[in-house]
């Protein structure tokens, strides 16, 4: 059993540490009503909480709750500003003590890691593949929404066992349906990671895969030597999610290591890698209407691969008028590339 911690509580909701999480909630939102609402009062309103927490009255408000799509639908669970104020007073204490449980190799949602990592971290996996090897891909069907509660929360009390953090964090992890987990809190991310955390181990540790990569709840095992070796891995994988973690893929895919992989935003090989033809679409639909903040973030994402010159190409040829209200770092590229 791993070590586990308590006293964290009262670590967690000081007056210090109440203002310290307030200003990591408001990072890049000052702008928002909910924001402007809650520092207009600011001193009471922590006070408010803090008492709130430590009286064992607090409950966190109802969420906003609307449908996003990128590209497919999801329903999105926002939590009021006081309650992220809370989420990330909690997530400051515990994050640092799962993470160094977490194997190297999973992505999402971690501090120093990312989408650009875990992309350039299967390239290197892909070179380092025997010509011939094939690789396994798959994904979790509606991940978020299948996710056990109970089974999460005795993967939570593994490592924490302060009982009125544990009572908060089942607060933060409720959701109206029997399973699942609400997307748009920023605890729901932490439990996503501790969630999948026995599968990464159940395939570096049991089955012996080195060359293996998660984002969230889509992974990936390179180097394999034949099509049959990955199906029958594939089925191991599937048992261990259905008995264990009571999850199912939702696809997968086995295919030659020299044909690439279509992962993080990013179609890649061995040598270049590419974004995504829906980046393409939107780059192109940002393009006409000249919604730059929209073509600073997809050129932001594609300075990671070969696409890049291709944007700033078409931004030199199609929209000229454009490139001088880009940052300067593209603007120099525009006119370079």
């Amino acid at each position: 059993m791993p070590k586990r911690h308590g006293n964290l509580f009262d670590q967690c909701f000081t007056p210090d540490v109440l203002h310290a999480a307030y200003l990591a909630a408001r990072r890049r939102k000052r702008k928002k009503v909910a924001v402007a609402a809650f520092e207009r009062d600011l001193g009471a309103n922590l006070q408010r909480l803090h008492d709130e927490l430590h009286a064992g009255t607090y409950a966190p408000r109802p969420y906003v709750t609307f449908e996003v799509r990128e590209p497919k639908p999801r329903l999105i669970h926002a939590p009021h500003f006081r309650d992220v104020v809370v989420q990330h007073a909690i997530y400051a204490a515990i994050y640092p003590i799962f993470d160094r449980g977490f194997i190297h190799d999973s992505y999402g949602c971690r501090k120093g890691k990312g989408t650009h990592r875990a992309a350039d971290r299967a390239q290197q996996f892909l070179r380092d593949a025997p010509d011939g090897s094939v690789t396994l891909q798959m994904d979790i069907r509606k991940f978020f929404y299948r996710i056990d509660r109970a089974r999460l929360m005795r993967l939570v009390a593994r490592r924490i066992k302060d009982r009125r953090l544990l009572a908060l964090l089942e607060l933060f992890a409720r959701y109206p349906d029997s399973t699942g987990i609400p997307i748009g809190n920023l605890l729901s991310q932490l439990f996503a990671l501790i969630y999948l955390d026995p599968l990464d181990h159940f395939i570096k540790r049991e089955l012996g895969r080195k060359r293996y990569v998660r984002y969230v709840d889509d992974f990936i095992v390179f180097g394999i030597a034949s099509r049959a070796e990955a199906n029958a891995l594939r089925l191991q994988i599937e048992t261990f999610l259905h008995e264990r973690l009571r999850l199912e893929l939702s696809r997968y895919t086995i295919q030659p290591t020299r044909r690439g992989v279509n992962f993080v935003g990013f179609r890649a090989w061995r040598k270049t890698r590419f974004v995504r033809r829906h980046s393409l679409h939107t780059f192109s639909r940002s393009l006409r209407h000249g919604d730059v903040p929209s073509l600073v973030s997809i050129m932001g994402n594609a300075r990671h691969s070969a696409s890049y010159a291709h944007f700033c190409r078409r931004l030199r040829s199609e929209r000229p008028d454009l490139v001088p209200q880009l940052p300067e770092a593209h603007r120099h590229a525009c006119t370079n590339l």
